[in-house]
């Protein structure tokens, strides 16, 4: 336990030692922000186009706080982030991405059906798209009716 908690020391103080004045890439670059930000958005559109899944919105909404708070942590300040998110050029590139994404899954966007089944795949994969969707109760109401 002392060798881990010399070892995370020693880590916050090289990371201390970083001067602000390192260059930042560009959020974009950042694969573990710009693909989670991908993977929301795919679980969002898939929500809206399936009537048979709804959305984890409290788990979205902490993803998203975590998201920020991770890009904090690397540095980029808050107007950073808001620029980032907020960017029509961002927006864009991520729908671009979306529809390649997509694509590639095989889903026919004329087709509800399609996004249903791709997002069931993800659900029963347990994949951050996954985790932010859940298949709605089926009611069995009208099966009781004699």
């Amino acid at each position: 336990m002392r060798t881990l908690m010399i070892a995370v020391m020693g880590l916050s103080l090289t990371a201390a030692t970083v001067t602000p004045a390192a260059a930042k890439p560009p959020l974009r670059e950042v694969a573990a922000i710009d693909d989670a930000l991908l993977d929301m958005g795919v679980a969002d559109i898939i929500r809206k186009n399936c009537p048979d899944i709804s959305a984890r919105m409290l788990r979205a909404v902490k993803m998203a706080w975590d998201l920020k708070g991770e890009a904090g942590d690397l540095g980029y300040s808050d107007a950073e982030i808001d620029a980032y998110i907020d960017s029509d050029a961002e927006k864009a590139r991520m729908r671009a991405r979306g529809a390649a994404f997509f694509k590639a899954k095989g889903v026919d966007t004329s087709d509800p059906q399609s996004y249903c089944a791709l997002g069931r795949e993800e659900i029963q994969k347990s994949s951050r798209i996954g985790s932010l969707l859940k298949a709605k109760s089926v009611s069995y109401t009208h099966l009781r009716a004699h």
